[in-house]
């Protein structure tokens, strides 16, 4: 006979937490705050505000984990709050002046034998340089489809956008992306 005892599903720790077990709620928030953590450092300008949107996820799982239905997986439920939130970082740094300038990023010639951990640096650099050109949208439908590898139907399921808006979006925003780097190559090439 089999003693060893299975690990509980999410959804019975999500009845658990919602019946006042604060247990259960940390075992939720530790079996899922890897995945939220790497979603919101693709969003995060430091290491502080990746702290404070992740915390911010949790919050509003935690109060809102009455409202999970269970209709679907949990981590469906949590993407959509973790992308919700990431999203509502983008748009209220819409109207900030701190934007990054291509001329303030250390961009450096490879030299002969190609140093390939300073060229993805600068690649990274670059990437988060474009990425800062777009407008919030454009970013959130970026990340989520060419970074995070999301499918059509996963990013209008965390996003609350139909599939036919997501194509649409994500056409958009591989050309404005596509103008920002042509733009750089004009300039600097």
């Amino acid at each position: 006979m089999d003693n060893s005892r299975q690990e509980p599903t999410d959804e019975s720790l999500v009845s658990a937490a919602c019946g006042g077990d604060d247990g259960a709620f940390a075992r939720l928030v530790g079996n899922h705050k890897r995945r939220v953590f790497r979603l919101a450092a693709r969003f995060a300008r430091d290491a502080d505000e990746l702290d404070d949107l992740c915390q911010e996820v949790f919050i509003k799982v935690y109060e809102h984990l009455s409202a999970f239905r269970n209709d679907a997986p949990f981590e469906h439920w949590l993407t959509k709050i973790a992308v919700r939130v990431c999203h509502d970082a983008l748009r209220s740094r819409r109207h900030e002046k701190h934007h990054m300038h291509l001329d303030d990023m250390v961009m450096e010639l490879p030299d002969n034998a190609g140093n390939s951990k300073r060229e993805t640096r600068q690649a990274r650099q670059f990437l988060k340089y474009a990425m800062s050109r777009l407008s919030p949208d454009e970013q959130l439908i970026i990340t989520l489809l060419e970074l995070e590898e999301f499918s059509v139907r996963e990013a209008s399921a965390a996003t609350g956008w139909s599939e036919a808006n997501v194509k649409v979006r994500a056409h958009r925003a591989r050309h404005a992306l596509k103008r920002v780097v042509e733009e750089h190559d004009e300039r600097y090439c």
